[in-house]
């Protein structure tokens, strides 16, 4: 077979630990540490906690796996669910722009499990995260724009991303990587409704995803078999779910182009379709030394996608909704000059922010729109007090390819999300850093954290 469903899974079953280029490898190495800082920072959130909850009603109180939510082992499904809720909790997970992609939230917990299930080398774990990825942000891409304006992508494509990450750490040949992907692409699910609510959805997600791509990739070593063009088949994912899919983009580049390098760092913990505008306010605010006083009236100019996603958001009621409120946003940058996980714990009670999100717009921009969503541009117009019309551009968001964060900058952002409601001691995250950063010489996967919180 040689259509594209195809060509991506043998590409990937055959993809060995040195065929991946070292930069790829390493900022795999920092993509894990940055998904388990956002996992201990999520860890103790409402809704992750109703998840892991189900997860030790309903699964083994023992296990091979590590539920970092619960810091109990059981089954490897189990802890995926759990840890891929908690990767997507406080926003602060990484980001592939051009497929609007959260890839570390759905291919890092189930490759961890499956890992420390299956005792694999740490150089096996890094080319199960290799896979995961390059599946992932290929299939976000070619499901296309008008995918993303009703489904939530990380969710959808976030499962065959599951399936083919844990697919490597079983030794999957391509046949079965195949049916991996049908049975994960079957189940692929989650949609943006919930943000209208301010509901739980979000976090179902990721869990979900995680968990059945799991699921699949198990069911297929033992012989389950799953449609072989669940992605540009007649009756697809791309059939039901876009109208604008694009099957080149599942192959493009394989082998030469690691789409893996172009996932971003958030520095902000909010959506990312806020961040350029949360840049380019935070240019004009530092330039001009302006407080939340001093502004009358911002215009965020955004693309279309920041208007589908962040459009419906009009009066935060929760924390969570909140990150999805330019207004807010905006508010945290205007008055903090950082939109953090403790300025966003205090926004809803805070009238200064209250007032700010009223005199905040977003109004959609050619020169952004046509950008995206390769890149995400950040334009602002301010109006001051004092009569000025001020105007902030950013065309590289901190945390972006071409503006990440060094290891240092990565180290001091997982060391205050591990702190973040005491989620784990100062010692124990500087202890999980150090296992990662010598992830490559690991011969098995054992535990990242103690058994017991603190």
């Amino acid at each position: 077979m040689t259509h594209p469903s195809a060509t991506l899974t043998h590409f990937l079953a055959e993809l060995h630990y040195d065929q991946i280029p070292a930069p790829v490898l390493r900022r795999a190495e920092d993509l894990l540490l940055d998904c388990l800082g956002s996992m201990l920072a999520g860890s103790g959130g409402r809704t992750v906690q109703a998840i892991a909850q189900y997860g030790q009603t309903m699964g083994p109180q023992h296990g091979p796996a590590e539920n970092l939510v619960t810091r109990s082992g059981t089954s490897p499904v189990f802890a995926a669910m759990s840890n891929a809720a908690a990767a997507h909790m406080v926003e602060q997970d990484d980001v592939h722009n051009g497929s609007v992609f959260h890839p570390g939230a759905v291919v890092m917990p189930p490759a961890l499990a499956m890992a420390q299930a299956r005792k694999a080398s740490g150089r096996d774990l890094l080319t199960a995260i290799v896979a995961g990825y390059e599946a992932g942000i290929r299939i976000g891409e070619f499901l296309g724009r008008s995918h993303y304006t009703i489904f939530h992508t990380t969710g959808t494509a976030g499962a065959p991303a599951a399936a083919m990450a844990a697919g490597k750490l079983l030794g999957l040949d391509a046949t079965q990587m195949l049916h991996a992907l049908g049975s994960a692409g079957t189940q692929a699910a989650g949609l943006w409704e919930f943000l209208r609510d301010g509901a739980d959805s979000k976090q179902l997600h990721t869990a979900r995803a995680a968990a059945n791509g799991l699921m699949a990739a198990c069911l297929a070593a033992q012989g389950f078999t799953g449609a072989s063009r669940i992605l540009e088949g007649p009756q697809g994912m791309a059939a039901g779910m876009s109208s604008d899919a694009d099957p080149a983009r599942l192959t493009d580049g394989l082998g030469s182009r690691w789409a893996l390098l172009e996932t971003s760092f958030k520095y902000h913990a909010s959506c990312r379709h806020t961040h350029p505008a949360a840049d380019a306010l935070l240019s004009v605010v530092q330039t001009h030394d302006l407080d939340i006083t001093d502004i009358v009236q911002v215009t965020a100019h955004v693309h279309q996608g920041a208007i589908d996603v962040l459009g419906p958001v009009v009066r935060p009621t929760t924390v969570h909704q909140s990150k999805f409120s330019m207004g807010t946003v905006l508010g945290l940058i205007a008055k903090h000059r950082k939109a953090g996980l403790q300025e966003f714990d205090d926004a809803l009670a805070d009238p200064d922010i209250a007032d700010f999100r009223s005199r905040v717009t977003m109004q959609l921009d050619p020169e952004v729109d046509g950008a995206y969503p390769q890149r995400w541009l950040g334009r602002v117009t301010v109006t001051t007090r004092d009569g000025q019309t001020l105007q902030g551009r950013i065309d590289t968001p901190k945390g972006d390819p071409d503006n990440t964060l060094s290891r240092p900058e990565i180290e001091d952002k997982v060391r205050r999300l591990g702190r973040y409601q005491d989620a784990a001691r100062a010692e124990d995250i500087d202890a999980l850093i150090a296992q990662v950063w010598g992830l490559a010489d690991a011969p098995s996967i054992d535990r990242f954290l103690p058994a017991t919180r603190p």
